[in-house]
């Protein structure tokens, strides 16, 4: 008989290692696993150093925060009576997520630091430190659901819309699928998270949820770029769609697609950015309308779906938008072509691009330059 992990062992005979980030979320998921019988180990990574970075060691509310979040691991698995390891990652976090941040503002993308990281860090390097923890899988706190599909593990939509977190897993791989699960994927509210940390008495009950990238807890990422990349902050010209210059900007690093405050243009009728000059350093604007982009490239895709090259799907451009109805067809190598029915606004190089097909992810991939309205 399989376990709650859907293992054939028994609970107490499967060693479980969770990444535990001093947030409510990880903190409940171990509680929750302690609860059910299994063998617990936490691991904390040790990402980033705040006083380092230039943010003289002090965070925000409502942010990530290192040092603190680390004690507060600490303590909770203290409380669960579980073993508990810190890992220095910097120097992978750094190269891997933090350097390559910093080279798409450069590029004049808009980037999603927390898929860099769930792609190489946590699933890629702390999953291999938990197979040599001798454990049978990696749970996390993500609000995600595996299933198991007539090909094998599926990742699924989180129960919750609201805290749905499938469109930052996007990269996650069939063979990442088989060990990684995450308890809290059927959870229906936040409440119900708060609710396990709160019947342990975990320290982290109440505690906040983050909302900023967690290695600029200040919430002024601009400025660690400049110190990555200068070049990715000189000042440039704003221009419309015919070249015509209309003034002068602080950096490409302060602007996205679709941006409409923050352009000091003065009077007149409402401009919007879009799109950004790398090469030329300009930032273009133009009315809302041009906005619209019917026809999106993906690269670098992550396939979990099935044999299909062509197929109907859902997709979304930006972690805060509903599944927008489109056509998929996939190319040769590792690119896609996504036919939006209705143009959406702001699909900007950089972000993702993620199919779904109902609760079901099929994949995604980086949304590349070209781009057509």
């Amino acid at each position: 008989m399989t376990n709650a992990l859907g293992i054939d062992k028994p609970a107490c005979a499967t060693r479980v290692v969770v990444a535990m980030s001093g947030g409510v979320d990880s903190s409940a998921t171990a509680a929750l696993l302690k609860e059910q019988g299994f063998d617990v180990v936490g691991v904390t990574l040790q990402l980033y150093d705040v006083a380092s970075m230039g943010h003289g060691g002090a965070c925000r509310p409502n942010t990530c925060c290192a040092g603190k979040d680390i004690h507060d691991a600490r303590a909770v698995a203290d409380a669960l009576g579980i073993p508990h390891y810190v890992l220095d990652y910097e120097a992978a976090f750094r190269r891997d997520v933090m350097e390559r941040f910093a080279d798409s503002y450069a590029a004049g993308e808009t980037p999603i630091p927390c898929v860099l990281c769930n792609q190489t860090v946590k699933f890629r390097d702390l999953l291999g430190t938990a197979k040599d923890l001798g454990a049978d899988a990696l749970a996390t706190g993500h609000y995600v659901r595996r299933g198991m599909g007539a090909g094998g593990p599926e990742l699924l939509k989180g129960a919750d819309p609201a805290r749905d977190q499938s469109y930052f897993l996007f990269a996650t791989t069939r063979e990442q699928l088989d060990f990684l699960r995450f308890p809290l994927g059927g959870m229906m509210s936040k409440d119900e998270t708060r609710a396990i940390a709160a019947r342990h008495n975990l320290p982290v009950a109440a505690k906040r949820d983050s909302q900023d990238i967690c290695f600029v807890p200040d919430g002024d990422y601009a400025s660690l770029v400049e110190r990555l990349r200068p070049d990715a902050v000189r000042p440039g010209e704003i221009v419309d769609r015919a070249g015509k210059v209309l003034g002068r900007h602080r950096g490409l690093v302060h602007y996205t697609i679709g941006q409409r405050k923050g352009l000091g243009l003065g009077g007149g009728p409402p401009l919007y950015v879009v799109a950004l000059e790398p090469d030329t350093g300009r930032v273009v604007v133009g009315p809302k309308d041009a906005l619209g982009c019917s026809r999106v490239t993906v690269r670098d895709v992550n396939w979990l779906g099935g044999a299909e090259r062509e197929l109907r799907v859902e997709v979304r451009v930006r972690s805060t938008r509903p599944p927008a109805p489109a056509v998929l067809r996939r190319l040769d190598g590792d690119r896609a072509e996504v036919v939006l029915d209705q143009p959406e606004d702001g699909v900007a190089t950089g972000q993702a691009c993620v199919f779904y097909q109902g609760e079901r992810v099929l994949g995604g991939g980086w949304i590349a330059p070209a781009r057509s309205p």
